[in-house]
């Protein structure tokens, strides 16, 4: 197998300290959600593959299986491994006694904390988010007991997921927030109007889920039908039929354009977000190396302001169709009862 053919550059992540590669890897697919469970020893094969390449940002969380994930990340860190990457987990989403539910308070954010640093076979980890925030526990709370354990060395910076400006501003007057993780991509871009600027006053990085539409900016409406009945994706509105044909649209206008260029659709895409600027990091999952070398190769993807403008224009504001998740699950971000389709984010 061929190496990924770019050399990949370092970043600083947020305006506490932490650098890491300037493209990650988000390894939920490897264990939940997006199908099966894929093969462990081909998952591994692939993290030592994309960390061998220079994508040292591994991103988890502990819903994800819900555990398996941060299992699987444990072996591959083995042997030296860990101390090449930049390893992010999540806490936030408990599953007790069949029932889901977001939790934020200090004796779950401990114990979630130390599942997770068992799970993963490590002392401490770089990137600590809050995946979902628990509306019915202040934020400063959760922060209070996320500073202690920066104090006690298990975790070395703060990140949230899916938070709202307000929620990042009260949170980032406890303890510095690192990086804010948010669905960003040219078919996702909600969040540029509130959050992207708040991260950006406030020196805060920020980490570009589902950098490509969730494969849809890779393959386009075929992508539909290469899912298995436990991916989660089939449900999505955007991936719904009648939906689905106006949104192929996009995919076919950001196709020609990568042709024009001489890449892929999903270099083009993901391009796009590294344009985005410095304190931007995509954050594209596969489980395929073929396809971790061909995200890697966005890097050399250069973009003027005019290819810029002309990308937008594809997925301007009316061109997508349907919600980011189902239920108007894009609406909810930090309110009370989230509907369970929303929390398989990432």
């Amino acid at each position: 197998m061929a190496a990924a053919p770019v050399s990949v550059p370092r970043m600083k992540l947020g305006s506490q300290g932490l650098e890491v590669s300037a493209q990650g890897l988000g390894c939920m697919g490897m264990s939940a959600f997006y199908g099966p469970p894929k093969p462990e020893p081909d998952m591994i094969k692939l993290i030592h593959h994309a960390v061998a390449a220079g994508v040292t940002f591994l991103d988890t969380s502990d819903v994800y299986g819900p555990h398996t994930n941060e299992i699987l990340l444990g072996k591959a860190l083995q042997g030296g491994v860990r101390e090449k990457v930049e390893l992010a987990t999540k806490f936030g989403i408990s599953f007790a006694d069949g029932k889901r539910e977001i939790r934020g308070d200090p004796a779950y954010v401990r114990a979630a904390c130390e599942g997770s640093l068992k799970r993963l076979g490590v002392d401490c980890v770089d990137l600590y988010y809050q995946h979902r925030i628990d509306k019915r526990v202040p934020i400063e709370v959760t922060m209070g007991e996320l500073k202690k354990l920066v104090e006690e060395g298990k975790i070395k910076y703060i990140g949230l997921s899916e938070a709202s400006a307000s929620t990042i501003r009260r949170a980032h007057a406890i303890h510095p927030i690192t990086a804010v993780q948010l669905e960003w991509s040219l078919w996702s871009r909600d969040a540029e109007e509130d959050l992207i600027p708040t991260c950006r006053e406030l020196g805060i990085g920020i980490v570009a889920y589902s950098p490509l539409g969730r494969g849809f900016l890779s393959s386009g409406a075929k992508l539909v039908d290469s899912l298995s009945e436990q991916d989660f994706r089939k449900y999505l509105p955007r991936f719904q039929p009648g939906n689905l044909d106006k949104n192929a649209q996009i995919f076919e206008r950001v196709n020609a354009m990568a042709a024009r260029k001489g890449c892929t659709p999903s270099q083009l895409a993901l391009a796009w977000v590294h344009h985005q600027g410095n304190d931007v990091c995509p954050i594209p999952g596969t489980t395929k190396i073929e396809n971790f070398n061909q995200n890697v190769g966005a890097l050399s993807v250069k973009l003027t302001p005019d290819e810029m403008a002309e990308l937008e224009s594809y997925a301007a504001e009316g061109e997508v169709v349907g919600d980011r998740y189902p239920q108007m699950a894009n609406t909810w971000k930090d309110s009370e009862t989230p509907p369970l389709s929303s929390w398989t984010s990432e």
